[in-house]
């Protein structure tokens, strides 16, 4: 299949020979997008006006941090506290105490009301400009995964030539092929999947537990084999992402 601009990014993850094509694409969607967060968009007025209301997720505001830009991270700071600044003030402003009636304290949970400004923070903390930017190009890329397998007769292939993937981008991929593909393709696909995914978890397992006995002082000699970095890559096959990477900074 001849490639085109939104399946150069798949093919380039099968290729890099990953233990998770997908973690891949999604590192480098992070990556790209504290670039485009922190390069000259931050002094563009309709982004700062979507930075402004959606803000930033924890993990997010630490990578930001990390990534060097000072003066760019400042420039967003500025505008979405003034955001924060002003609302939470009109929240707390026309706060009144609850009455609490006899019965009231039988009452669940969701039932009881919930301040303003609580209500405000809690719907803040529920949405982040880089994971929604993020998610939006990684749906397209499930997407294109989808139609490759369609149209790509050598996507099989680089499935077989695959490491798997870790669990989390495993469970997503059949949630996006049972969507999106007919019953016959799946027939040949899904065994594939679940074979591939078979054997590279069982290549994990031999590797975390060679791992471990060779600190027994009677394997002191033997050779490593592939273990010696078992830890983060047993690490991503379960939860994906890269816990060795280095911190991504500004270059």
């Amino acid at each position: 299949m001849k490639e085109k601009l939104y399946t150069i990014d798949v093919n380039d993850a099968f290729k890099a020979g990953d233990e998770c094509p997908f973690c891949y694409l999604e590192r480098k969607l992070e990556q790209d997008t504290l670039d485009f967060v922190l390069g000259c968009s931050y002094m563009e007025s309709d982004i700062r006006e979507q930075t402004d209301k959606t803000g930033f997720c924890r993990v997010h505001t630490k990578k930001m941090y990390d990534y060097g830009n000072y003066l760019g991270n400042a420039w967003i700071l500025k505008t979405r506290m003034k955001y924060l600044n002003q609302n939470l003030k009109e929240k707390m402003k026309d706060y009144t105490p609850e009455k609490k009636s006899f019965l009231s304290k039988w009452k669940k949970a969701e039932e009881t009301s919930v301040p303003e400004p609580v209500r405000f923070i809690r719907e803040q903390e529920s949405h982040c400009y880089i994971c929604n930017r993020m998610d939006a190009t990684y749906q397209r890329y499930l997407d294109t995964f989808a139609y490759m397998v369609k149209q790509d007769g050598e996507m099989m292939e680089k499935i077989e030539h695959s490491k798997g993937m870790c669990l989390h981008h495993f469970a997503q991929v059949l949630e996006k092929c049972e969507e999106k593909l007919d019953a016959q393709t799946k027939e040949t696909l899904i065994p594939l999947l679940y074979r591939k995914m078979s054997e590279n978890l069982d290549r994990i397992q031999e590797d975390i537990d060679w791992f471990i006995e060779k600190y027994d002082y009677r394997n002191a000699d033997a050779d490593w084999k592939n273990s010696k970095d078992a830890v983060p890559r047993t690490m991503q096959k379960i939860v994906g992402s890269y816990p060795a990477d280095p911190v991504y900074k500004k270059e």
